[in-house]
């Protein structure tokens, strides 16, 4: 998913030059750190020169929503390690070995200069993965099984993304 997928139609014709611009086609991950970055969090997108639309924190949102699909019949488990013993193919290895699916997989900073991996898992119950990657040298640090989740808890989970794009 690119910047011209997260332009906000109502305020297409808005951008003015001032804006600090991305390219249509620079991908929507690396466009959030430059949003962030930006006065005014809004960011003119272009094509070839001209500039086509505005992305703000909310139409950014949006496409970041759209491109993570609901998954209702997956868990979510993640773990921490450092960078040196980092391996998506291990983890992936150890997922696996649980006789589960690999559905996404999302790395961030941790403190103390960890790893956090976030994985979604096609699985109700995800003990027998958490004992897996726990096998394999991975610490887990939590854990969301599909039984687990309701209603206030995805709220939660979209309030703390709000929060942390300062929406």
């Amino acid at each position: 998913m690119t910047a011209k997928d997260a332009v906000s139609i109502t305020r297409k014709n808005e951008a003015d030059g001032a804006l600090p611009t991305v390219d249509c086609g620079t991908h929507l991950l690396e466009v959030l750190p430059k949003l962030l970055d930006s006065p005014g969090r809004e960011l003119a997108v272009s094509d070839g020169g001209a500039t086509t639309g505005v992305i703000d924190q909310t139409s950014l949102l949006e496409a970041l929503g759209r491109q993570i699909s609901p998954r209702y019949d997956c868990s979510v488990i993640e773990v921490e390690c450092s960078p040196a013993d980092y391996s998506a193919s291990h983890i992936a290895r150890a997922v696996e070995d649980s006789d589960v699916h690999l559905v996404d997989l999302l790395t961030n900073p941790a403190d103390g200069g960890h790893l956090r991996v976030t994985l979604r898992v096609r699985c109700d119950d995800p003990l027998a993965t958490v004992h897996s990657l726990e096998r394999y040298g991975y610490s887990v640090t939590d854990v969301h099984g599909h039984g687990e989740t309701s209603a206030t808890a995805a709220i939660e989970r979209l309030l703390e993304l709000q929060a942390l794009i300062n929406v």
